[in-house]
């Protein structure tokens, strides 16, 4: 498998897997509260949001003699307290032409065997149930060059109904795949972008049905793709000065390394007593430096973007008029001074007045920026919600999501506030159906 999606799929194997203070008598860290669950069958049939299987779909571009390879990576629970324990799984790389022809399947059983202890470091019998599934991988041609890939992890561990039914979340976590992740990689083609829609290639795109996960884009040359266990654009890439993994990646860094810092010796000697996963998390973070620290600090690596959609760049008639402190007068910052050569910067501009839509119509209706609405945001809301109700409005941006659901961004017309509210881009946002026109 290519090495950005190993890393990758490692990187977000322990996502949510301890939170701070990182000890385990921590009531939100007293059951793992990862992303990606396969749960046994019975128990999530009978819950809403629960899912007993994961299944990646992508498109391939690629001939008969391409070869496909598959792999899952997940946790699985063991010892009294969640200690987790990595597994894998893996498909044999077969040419796409046979798997055309023959879809490949096997099983796996992982026995809750031996554990480092979680309290006192000994050897110890898991205290986890034999967990069982099964892995599989298909394809179908979709179009002239094109086809459409589909790789399952199921758990088929063993569940009576009556003991399903009375089941909690924590005993279910421990016959289940935890934080599962899938791999695809091909040799000889490349992936289409589960985000295509356009052509051939977006219509065989949108007809693929992916199950509790978000595949992405892993590697620079599209020839691999992890199913994600929560939504990330295409090719992510760790950043190069994070420290190592903390178990959340999208939180800032400086202040999780801040917070491991700041621990009491009581949490310090709960974690060396706990999960060595954790603990080694833990002495990692414990390792950095205030100059470490320091070099997070403010750092930005802004995503390239569409340039018909970027931000208008600075314009320094913006400074003209503008009385800038000296850095000798009360409430300067002696301590950061600029260079004495250094050109002044004009304030960044405001929000780009292109930004979202110039109109929508949502069931008949049509709305427009600059348009008059009364809003109406119902009976079910907040008492802030019931506090807008009535009020006039100014529609001043309208965004579309992903699924094409239309909002609208507002500004409240007798809000003393208004202007700088709309120069500075906070909104408040409503749905077509919560506003009326005026």
């Amino acid at each position: 498998m290519h090495e950005a999606a190993e890393r990758l799929a490692q990187s977000m194997l322990y996502e949510g897997y301890a939170l701070y203070p990182y000890t385990p008598e921590a009531t939100k860290n007293a059951t793992p509260t990862p992303f990606g669950i396969a749960y046994p069958q019975a128990y999530a049939t009978r819950q809403p949001a629960a899912f007993d299987h994961v299944q990646v779909e992508v498109v391939v571009q690629a001939p008969d003699e391409a070869e496909i390879e598959a792999a899952a990576v997940f946790l699985q629970t063991t010892g009294p307290r969640h200690t987790a324990a990595e597994r894998r799984e893996t498909l044999e790389p077969v040419r796409l032409g046979s798997l055309l022809q023959d879809p490949l399947a096997r099983s796996f059983v992982h026995e809750p065997g031996p554990e480092e202890g979680a309290v006192t470091g000994e050897a110890t019998q898991a205290d986890t149930d034999v967990l069982s599934g099964n892995v599989s991988m298909s394809a179908e041609r979709v179009a002239e060059g094109l086809a459409r890939v589909r790789m399952r992890v199921e758990n088929t561990t063993p569940l009576p109904a009556e003991e399903a039914e009375a089941m909690e979340r924590g005993a279910a976590l421990r016959r289940s795949l935890l934080s599962c992740h899938a791999m695809l990689g091909v040799s000889g083609g490349r992936f289409i972008s589960p985000l295509e829609n356009e052509g051939p290639a977006g219509e065989a795109v949108q007809a693929c049905e992916n199950v509790n996960t978000w595949p992405v884009l892993a590697a620079p040359d599209d020839d691999a793709v992890v199913g994600a266990a929560y939504m990330l654009p295409d090719h992510p890439q760790i950043a190069p000065a994070s420290k190592g993994n903390l178990f959340d990646n999208t939180e800032i860094e400086e202040a999780l390394l801040l917070h491991v810092h700041v621990l009491s010796d009581s949490e310090r000697e709960a974690i060396n007593k706990g999960d060595p996963a954790v603990r080694e998390m833990v002495e990692r973070a414990e390792a950095t430096t205030p100059e470490d620290i320091f070099a997070l600090h403010g750092v930005m690596a802004p995503t390239p973007t569409d340039p018909s959609i970027t931000s208008v760049p600075p314009d320094p008639s913006l400074a003209d008029g503008i009385e800038f402190p000296e850095w000798t007068e009360p409430g300067a910052i002696p301590e950061a001074p600029p260079q004495a050569d250094a050109p002044r910067q004009a304030p960044p501009p405001g929000p780009a007045d292109t930004a979202g839509e110039e109109d929508v119509v949502v069931d008949g209706k049509a709305f427009k920026r600059g348009a008059k609405v009364v809003l109406r945001p119902g009976t079910d809301g907040d008492p802030y919600d019931k506090m807008m109700d009535g009020r006039s409005a100014t529609i001043q941006r309208i965004y579309l999501d992903y699924d094409g659901k239309a909002y609208l961004g507002v500004t409240i017309d007798d809000d003393p506030m208004a202007e700088i509210l709309n120069e500075s881009g906070r909104y408040l946002f409503f749905f077509a159906d919560e506003v009326e026109h005026a």
